[in-house]
């Protein structure tokens, strides 16, 4: 059991380039958005992590561009956590123009220290949350 974010986002002028269409690293700004939502949808904040010294940062990143979105369309992203590790946990995402898919990516997301900016092991209320979800458990 995994649970899924859908964020509904509109296109809008300042996403797009000159040609009215979505300029590509703006949808990893729409990924960023729907990961964040995930998190605090599960009780979570990134300002409470950083309070408690845990900061998330993006490790490694995949991108696949098909299709491309343009000005006033309304897409949906999702952010599905699809493997945790030690100190790592993996994201699967789409963006979609309703069933069409745009764009997806694999994002791996690390656990670091706030202050040192070192890897650390996940802490026990996150690990709480992975187990309640039953997201599967590896090394990355």
């Amino acid at each position: 059991m995994s649970y899924v974010v859908t964020m509904p986002i509109r296109v809008y002028m300042e996403d797009t380039d000159a040609g009215g269409i979505v300029y590509y690293v703006n949808y990893l700004k729409f990924m960023e958005r729907a990961r964040s939502e995930w998190l605090r949808q599960q009780g979570f904040s990134q300002q409470t992590l950083l309070d408690e010294g845990t900061q998330l940062v993006v490790y490694r990143l995949a991108c696949h561009y098909a299709r491309p979105a343009k000005l006033d369309d309304i897409l949906n992203i999702t952010a599905d956590v699809a493997k945790i590790g030690r100190c790592r946990m993996t994201f699967e995402q789409h963006a979609t123009r309703g069933e069409e898919p745009l764009c997806r990516a694999t994002v791996e997301i690390a656990c670091l220290d706030a202050k040192r900016l070192k890897p650390k092991a996940w802490p026990p209320s996150l690990l709480a949350l992975f187990d309640y979800l039953q997201i599967k458990r590896g090394h990355l």
